[in-house]
């Protein structure tokens, strides 16, 4: 496969480098109150893609998993603490990527918005 079919990223320390095969099933922004913790802002922003075309290439070692619940799982550089992926008990052939952590910027649509009943007052719309 051509490196056009992946997406790629990496943690902020670049201790962990990974690529994941495309097709992006959906992209979306997630409100709920954990992604908002974790994130340290408004929505946590993730691309899904199937879980088998994950590769980590470098620094698996230093990636840590937080069970958040009983529905999902959160990785994370233990290095740096950024948030790398989502991976849901119920659907163990799916992966969320964090959307910040691509290389290059992921320039595809987001089609959803998650739990906004959660969405912060704060967060200014987009027409401003």
């Amino acid at each position: 496969m051509s490196d056009a079919a992946y997406l790629h990223g990496r943690c902020l320390c670049g201790g962990i480098r990974y690529r994941a095969a495309l097709p992006v099933f959906h992209a979306s922004h997630c409100y709920c109150t954990m992604c908002q913790k974790q994130h340290g802002a408004a929505a946590g922003s993730y691309a899904n893609v199937a879980s088998a075309g994950l590769v980590i290439e470098h620094g698996a070692a230093l990636i840590t998993e937080y069970a958040s619940s009983d529905d999902g799982r959160r990785d994370f550089c233990r290095v740096c603490g950024s948030t790398l992926f989502w991976r849901s008990t119920a659907a163990p052939d799916r992966v969320a990527i964090t959307l910040g952590t691509m290389e290059p910027a992921y320039s595809g649509p987001v089609e959803r918005e998650l739990f906004v009943e959660h969405k912060p007052a704060w967060l200014p719309c987009r027409d401003q």
